[in-house]
Order: structure tokens, then sequence, then C-alpha cells
């Protein structure tokens, strides 16, 4: 492209003093001379910058017509479980044909508003589909709304969100759990048939849990998480969440399988390998074509087969009803057919401890690195890297308590501990993996308490930071 004037640079090039700052901080020792060669050698290499600038960057397609939408009024928002309402109807027929949805606002809709719970983001409006929206949209689902989340998706409550608490549609004074209460809730409330959740900690499991609902955290990188705000590359997961079995499958079918944008699944399926295997089914899958693929099918499968085993370690300070309904249910799938053992993995007691440093990963990508973060092959949002930034400087002292002592907590741990016991704990995951997968050799599911006890009550408006950050991470965690 030939210029034809004057074209502000995008990047301005550093002053010799911002130079000899970045020299100071990083302990380089540059010498006047060798500041003022920086300056130098920086004006060529930022020419490069100008034309990346120039450059169209590819977008996830928009394939479906809408309109933006509205913000729900109280009356029609009982429990504040809608973010934003819009109506989106995608192929005449399909696996999901007339099937109401609704997607979680760390999901990104094309020219919807999304804030992912958090004064941090308010305002921003994607202008681009997740892959899963575009997958739903395909199989015939209609999109009627964005579910609230929790404040930066980082709470296993349900009252962080800047627009206020989602309430438990079974009672309205407890918690609907986090972060996707908001999908839990609607799913639960017969408000959709089905709903996208985020799962980094429990964040789809927890809110299934006391909402009663059925919510699945995928195998690692079978749903592509394109077009999702991250949390920690290595955590991060897409999933169902339905009323049942049957179309939390559904959903699943239609949303599974890589496209070619999310380096989860290439870490977690080298050549595609988990998607022709799990889903592949006899014959083959061709979602264009919207055949039913391996989930669904297997609903009817016989279960006399089956093998499962209670994990004894997941018990752990249960409350008294919590293991009774888990023993029922256990006693349940005895009496079908399917063999019941008790087993033991000692390694899962580590399981919090292991997880507690890893989402030091959190702060590096979500915090410092704007939603993106750095050394992955895949989609980059720039416009949401730029709002988030923005909001980051103007808004950080809007954000939760867990939000705040999270984000010092990643701070010391990277400044004091050079993030160290990151990489331990990314160690010891395989370690812990390695214990379950163990079992899973002689078993065909292990089965323990989702979370070991019942939905909390909402705090009251007066909630001490201390309380807050508590009630929101490490309860959530027990």
């Amino acid at each position: 492209m030939s210029s034809t004037g004057y074209r502000a640079p995008p990047v301005q090039c550093p002053t010799e003093e911002q130079i000899a700052t970045i020299s100071k901080d990083l302990q380089l020792n540059l010498t006047t001379q060798d500041v003022a060669d920086v300056k130098v050698l920086l004006g060529g290499v930022l020419k490069s910058y100008q034309r990346v600038d120039e450059l169209v960057e590819p977008l996830p397609e928009t394939k479906y017509p809408r309109v933006p939408g509205y913000r729900p009024a109280a009356k029609d928002n009982p429990l504040n479980a809608w973010y934003w309402r819009c109506d989106i109807s995608g192929a005449a027929d399909g696996i999901l044909a007339g099937k109401k949805v609704a997607i979680k606002d760390n999901v990104a809709v094309s020219g919807v508003p999304m804030m992912n719970g958090s004064k941090i983001l308010e305002g921003y409006v994607p202008e681009y589909d997740a892959t899963v929206v575009t997958r739903i949209l395909d199989a015939g689902g209609r999109i009627i709304g964005k579910s609230v989340c929790e404040d930066l998706c980082l709470s296993g409550s349900s009252f962080t969100c800047h627009k206020g608490p989602v309430h438990n549609p079974h009672d309205p004074t407890r918690s609907a759990g986090g972060s996707s209460g908001g999908s839990a809730a609607l799913v639960a409330a017969g408000e959709v048939d089905m709903a996208i959740g985020g799962d980094q900690g429990g964040s789809i499991r927890l809110p299934a849990c006391w909402c009663g609902v059925v919510g699945l955290k995928p195998t690692y990188g079978l749903v592509p998480y394109t077009g999702a705000i991250p949390i920690e590359i290595s955590l991060d997961h897409l999933g169902p969440l339905a009323r049942n079995v049957a179309d939390c499958a559904r959903l699943l079918q239609a949303i599974a399988g890589p496209d070619g944008l999310d380096s989860r699944h290439m870490l977690a399926c080298p050549a595609g390998a988990c998607f022709d295997e799990a889903i592949a089914g006899p014959g083959g899958f061709d979602r264009r074509q919207n055949q039913r693929g391996a989930y669904f099918d297997q609903l009817t499968a016989d279960v006399h087969t089956k093998k499962v085993a209670i994990v004894m370690e997941g018990f752990a300070n249960a409350e008294s009803d919590v293991m009774q309904k888990v023993k029922d249910a256990t006693a349940a799938l005895a009496k079908s057919g399917i063999t019941v053992d008790e087993v033991s993995i000692p390694e899962h007691a580590d399981g919090v401890h292991i997880f507690q440093p890893v989402i030091e990963g959190a702060y590096e990508t979500m915090i410092r690195g704007n939603g993106n973060g750095f050394g992955w092959n895949g989609f980059y949002s720039s416009s949401l890297q730029e709002a988030l930034a923005r909001g980051y400087k103007t808004h950080s002292q809007d954000m939760s308590a867990t939000n705040k002592y999270m984000s010092v907590l990643g701070e010391y741990m990277r400044t004091h501990y050079n993030h160290i016991y990151y990489a331990k704990a990314q160690n010891l995951r395989r370690v812990l993996s390695a214990a379950y997968d163990e079992k899973l050799k002689h078993y065909d599911a292990l089965i323990m308490p989702t979370i070991p006890f019942v939905a909390h009550k909402l705090p009251a408006e007066n909630i001490s930071f201390k309380g807050s950050a508590e009630t929101t991470s490490r309860k959530s965690l027990a």
C-alpha cells in the first residue's frame, strides 16, 4: 500500500528518558550513548508495527443476523440471572432445533454487550461470535440472551457480579453457585432449555450442583474456547448445562470438536486424535449434515457391563445430607445393573493445594496479559485486550475482593518467588491426573460429591472484604 501523506504512528517511539527508565528497571546498565543508540534502533523496528497496524486481522465469522437486544428490567429478571436479552435464530433444522439457549457472559456474541460480570469490561461489544455460538446456531439453536457470571468469572459463589447477585431458583436467599450461576439458574427455572458455562475450578459443576441441573466440564480441549475470555490457558473449559442428560449430550454434540483456532485442543489432542476417537462414532461424524454423534447415541447403550467407583477421599468434610444423596444415587446405579465399588486415591487430598499455585496463571493471563496473555496459537481478540487494558487502568478499584486479593497474591509470587510454585504445581498436575487415570483403567467413572456442602446463604450487603473473598474462593474449593 502506497503512502499518500502523513499517517499518525500507531506506536510512539520512546523518548531517551523513557528508555533510561526501562534500563534502570531491568538493570541493563545502559550508558547515555547506549540509550541514544536504542532510540535509533527502535525507530526502525517500529516501522513493522506501523505496517501491522495497517493490515486487517481475520475475525471469527458472524453468520446469522441479530439486533443488539436490551438489558432486562428487574421485574422481568427475578433471579437477576440475565445480563442481556437478545433473540438470535440459527439454522432451520439441526440437533438443537427448537431449543432456547443462554450464553454465559464471558463468551462473545457479536454485536451484543459483554461485561464478564465486571465493571472493568462494562460497555464492551465484541465484533465476532465465539465458536460455540456459531455451532449452536448452525445446529438450529436459538440464543435468547447472555447469562450473568461472576466478576471476571473468579468466584464460586453468585454475588460478585457488578450487576448484583444471582439468586438460587429453589431458594432465592441462597447462592446459585459460580461462576456460571446465571446459566444454571436460568436452566433450573425453565427460562431456557440449555446454556453454555465456563469452568476453570468448578464454575460449571458447582452451580449445576446447587441449582439441581446437569452440568458437564468436558475433557480439556474438546470444546473450542475460541471467543471466550481466558482465565488460565491450561484450565479453561467451556461446556453445557441442561435440565436432563439428553439435552446436555445434544448440546455437547453440537459444540465439540476442533475449530483450528484454539491451541487448547492442539495441546490436549495431537493431530485431532481426541475428536476423532471421542465422537466420530460408527461411520464417522459430519456436523454440517447434522448427524447424531456418539454422545447422544450412547444414552441408550447397555449399562450392565459398566463399572463405577466411589472415591472415598471425596467425602472428606462432607455434610451428612450430601453424603446420603450420593449414596442414594450410587444405590440407584447398582440397582440398574452397574457394578459399584469403593476406591482410595490418596493424591485427591492434595488437589486443592496443587490448584492454588496454578491459579497464579490467571493473574498473568487475565490481569497482566489483559485477557490474552502470550505464547499460544489461535485467535487473539485485540479489541477485548484493549478494552480490558483500559478497564484495569480506570476501574481496578471496582474489582471484587477475590480479584483484588488474587492480584496481590499473583504479583507477590511473581516478584518475590518468580512463579516457581506455579511451575511446580503444573508438574504435580500430571501426578494427580495419573492417579485418577490409573483407577479409570479399571472403572468407567469415578463418583464423589460435586461439593461437600449445600448452597450457602447469599451474604449481607455489609460483608467484609475477608468474608467476601473467603466465601467466593476457599469455601467453594473445600
